[in-house]
């Protein structure tokens, strides 16, 4: 049996023999008496221990050492992976795309105009992704894939990473028209094809 729940049980047994101890009509009208009751009616601390959430979760958070023109350097992420996402105090995502010895450098996925030196930064552990559908087609969103139409917010069911391998060459449709650039330089020294 946990320990906390068997001391928390032995406490609220503890005071259900103190009151019977005390009799009926003792010290019911003064506040001492009050308390004591008001103690012996509230919920048993048992339930409460056990509805404690016990999971246990690592952060790996770090520190911003220099920001500007949408750049990030950050000093504390021993473990980030190309093209992780971070994620800043004011919710601004950052992507991770230069990977030095001491600091890391992150491409700001937002304005980051409350992102200053010291700031605290949480590494989310995923990889920059994507969210794809059928929905998407002829919508106008920005980099962050967020509509900026007008036409309000796009249902997605999966993402995808954003450097995703090319599909295999024998799978891949073959070129069979050739597209024209419009310069005769260009369209005579790299043949462009359509397929």
């Amino acid at each position: 049996m946990n320990p906390l729940i068997s001391a928390a049980s032995v406490i609220a047994a503890g005071l259900v023999v103190g009151l019977a101890s005390i009799g009926p009509g003792v010290g019911q009208g003064t506040a001492a008496g009050q308390a004591v009751e008001g103690i012996a009616r509230q919920p048993k601390a048992e339930g409460k221990i056990r509805g404690y959430n016990r999971e246990v979760k690592v952060v790996n958070t770090c520190t911003v050492l220099q920001v500007g023109d949408g750049i990030a350097r950050i000093h504390g992420l021993d473990e980030v992976m190309a093209w992780e996402l971070v994620e800043f105090e004011e919710r601004t995502i950052g992507i991770a795309l230069n990977l030095e010895s001491n600091n890391v450098g992150f491409v700001l996925m937002g304005d980051g105009l409350m992102i200053k030196e010291g700031s605290s930064v949480k590494a989310t552990g995923r990889i920059a992704q994507i969210p794809v559908s059928e929905a998407y087609l002829g919508r106008v969103i920005n980099a962050l894939a967020k509509p900026i139409d007008g036409r309000g917010e796009i249902a997605a069911s999966e993402s995808r990473l954003i450097e995703s391998p090319a599909p295999g060459i024998i799978s891949r449709r073959s070129v069979y028209e050739p597209l024209q650039t419009g310069l005769i330089a260009i369209d005579s020294m790299i043949p462009v094809g359509r397929g």
